[in-house]
């Protein structure tokens, strides 16, 4: 699988916004990739005024996505990202959604808010409830997570019990003391503890760190993008998965059980 991690500054303005997803998705198709992956909540934001999530957000069926969906009627590629849509109690929801050929073909809501660091995403989001499909993309199986997402190891688990080989996180990760060392750490753990890849896009720009990077299902990190815009390329190689889950078979090996959770 070719995958394209589409690093870039979301603005106030959504149709600047859908602008750059466009060239990007372009670009990746013309490039050949199977999978775009870009960052968390690229519809629009103001960094100087957090409720304009709400004010700015819409249904996925409004015109941001549908420009989007348009654009991918003739080609094979898929796109992943996350939007915010309307929601109840004067909130949105972070949605999650994978395109391709016109369609949406996944959506999840994400489940943990970003509470955290004098952050308070639960004032003008609701949290999902479902944890998230898998999508098939080249003939491997992708599980979706959403930033925040990363920090809680039993949704990466889920998903690879589930039967994912490649974790995708869309994400906006703030700057911040110790915030890129966490970065670097978590999304190489979630890799290595569950023998998958992790293509992990953020966003850039004054307020996140980009970072963007894709791990190997051994925690190496083998595509690594800086703080500016910038579309990247990485092969994964599913051989790469059945060699790490032959040497290290922790997945076979582990000893917590939860049936109440679909683990078997």
């Amino acid at each position: 699988m070719k995958v394209a991690l589409g690093q870039f500054a979301v603005s106030r303005e959504w149709q600047e916004n859908a602008a750059t997803c466009l060239d990007l998705m372009q670009r990746a198709a013309e490039a050949d990739a199977d999978l775009l992956v870009l960052p968390e909540a690229v519809l629009a934001r103001d960094n100087s005024d957090p409720d304009f999530v709400i004010q700015a957000a819409q249904p996925l069926d409004g015109p941001f996505l549908s420009r989007l969906l348009d654009a991918s009627l003739h080609t094979a590629l898929t796109t992943i990202m996350s939007v915010h849509v309307p929601s109840v109690q004067q909130k949105a929801l972070n949605v999650l959604v994978a395109i391709r050929s016109g369609k949406i073909i996944a959506a999840y809501e994400k489940l943990h808010l970003y509470d955290a660091f004098s952050m308070q995403e639960s004032q003008r989001v609701n949290p999902g409830h479902a944890v998230p499909p898998l999508i098939e993309v080249a003939g491997m199986k992708v599980g979706l997570m959403t930033c925040y997402d990363v920090r809680f190891p039993e949704l990466a688990r889920r998903l690879a019990l589930d039967g994912a080989t490649v974790l995708v996180l869309p994400a906006a990760w703030v700057k911040g003391p110790l915030k890129e060392m966490h970065w670097a750490l978590l999304t190489r753990a979630r890799a290595l503890e569950n023998t998958c890849y992790m293509v992990a896009v953020g966003e850039c720009g004054p307020r996140n760190i980009g970072n963007s990077l894709v791990v190997d299902p051994l925690g190496v990190a083998v595509a690594n993008a800086a703080e500016s815009p910038t579309l990247l390329f990485a092969d994964i190689d599913p051989e790469r998965v059945a060699y790490a889950r032959r040497m290290l078979p922790v997945l076979e090996n582990r000893r917590f059980v939860r049936p109440e959770l679909g683990e078997s």
